[in-house]
C-alpha cells in the first residue's frame, strides 16, 4: 500500500465500525482526508482493534510524525544557570527524550473532540490508537477517576519519546489558591518520581494547567521551576528536565525566571 493508500484504508476501517457512518464519504482532498482520520481516532471509544490495522496505522503515522523532523535533546543546549534544565519552544511530540508528559483530565483516556489543539488531542493523535486502550486498561483496573496531582505511565508507542507520563493537573477558574498551587507541585514532583522509577534519564514538561484549566501562567512556570529545581537538588538525580513551551508568553515567562537562578 502507499501512504495514501493506508489514510484511506484506515478511514474506511473506522467508517465501517458505526453504522451512523454508512453513508460517509472520504474527501478528495489530502488534508481533509488526514483531518477524518484524525476525527475518527479522537472520537473512538477504546474497544479491541485488529492487529492489522495497528501495523498499517503504526507505519502511516511514523511517516506522518517524521516530516516535521524530531529534536533530539542531546543537540539542545542547557540553560545556562543550571547545566540540568532545558527550555523549548514547539511541539512536544516532535522531542526526543525518554518520556513527555501530557496535561490530562480525570478521565485519562485523551480528548474526545475531534481535531481539538489541546495537548491531551494531539498527544493522543500522533501516538494511535494504543495509547487509548492502554490508558482504558489502566483506568479499568483502578477503578476511579485519576486523583488531581498524580501521575501514570505509558508508552509512547508511535511518538519518538519512550514513554507518555499522564498527569492531571488542577482546574484554576474559580481563582488561584495554596491548594491548587500544591497540586500543581504535586504534578511535577509525580512525574519525576514516576519517571526515576522507570529508568528515565529525560524528561519534557508541557505547561501543565495553563490551558483550558486556566491556571495562571507565571505562577504555574514558577512552581515548576522550584519544584523541578528542588527535587533534582533533593535526590540528587541526574535527569534532564526539559521545559516544553508552545506560546511566546510562556517562552518569555520561563526565560524571565530561570534567569533568576544564574
Amino acid at each position: 500500500m502507499t501512504h495514501e493508500e493506508q489514510r484511506i484504508w484506515l478511514i474506511k476501517k473506522l467508517l465501517s465500525e458505526r453504522i451512523e457512518y454508512k453513508n460517509y464519504g472520504i474527501p478528495e482532498d489530502e488534508q481533509e482526508q488526514k483531518n477524518m482520520l484524525r476525527s475518527l481516532m479522537n472520537v473512538r471509544m477504546p474497544h479491541s482493534i485488529s492487529d492489522e490495522f495497528l501495523q498499517i496505522q503504526d507505519e502511516y503515522l511514523q511517516v506522518e510524525n517524521a516530516k516535521d523532523g524530531f529534536v533530539d535533546i542531546e543537540d539542545l543546549k542547557p540553560v545556562a544557570s543550571d547545566e540540568r534544565l532545558y527550555l523549548w519552544q514547539g511541539d512536544i511530540t516532535r522531542l526526543r527524550v525518554d518520556a513527555i508528559v501530557n496535561a490530562a483530565n480525570s478521565q485519562m483516556l485523551g480528548c474526545f473532540q475531534p481535531l481539538h489543539s489541546c495537548i491531551d488531542n494531539i498527544i493522543h493523535s500522533k501516538a494511535g490508537i494504543q495509547l487509548r486502550l492502554e490508558c482504558n486498561r489502566m483506568m479499568e483496573e483502578q477503578g476511579h477517576e485519576e486523583p488531581t496531582g498524580r501521575a501514570k505511565i505509558t508508552p509512547a508507542y508511535n511518538l519518538p519519546c519512550k514513554y507518555v507520563e499522564h498527569t492531571v493537573g488542577p482546574i484554576a477558574s474559580m481563582g488561584l489558591t495554596k491548594e491548587l498551587e500544591e497540586q500543581l507541585a504535586s504534578c511535577y514532583r509525580s512525574c519525576l518520581e514516576l519517571a526515576e522509577e522507570n529508568d528515565v534519564k529525560s524528561i519534557a514538561f508541557c505547561c501543565i494547567s495553563t490551558g483550558v484549566f486556566m491556571f495562571p501562567n507565571q505562577r504555574a512556570a514558577e512552581i515548576a521551576v522550584e519544584t523541578v529545581k528542588g527535587w533534582l537538588d533533593e535526590t540528587g538525580s541526574g535527569m534532564k528536565v526539559l521545559f516544553n513551551v508552545f506560546k511566546d508568553l510562556d517562552l518569555d515567562i520561563y526565560r524571565d525566571i530561570l534567569l533568576l537562578y544564574e
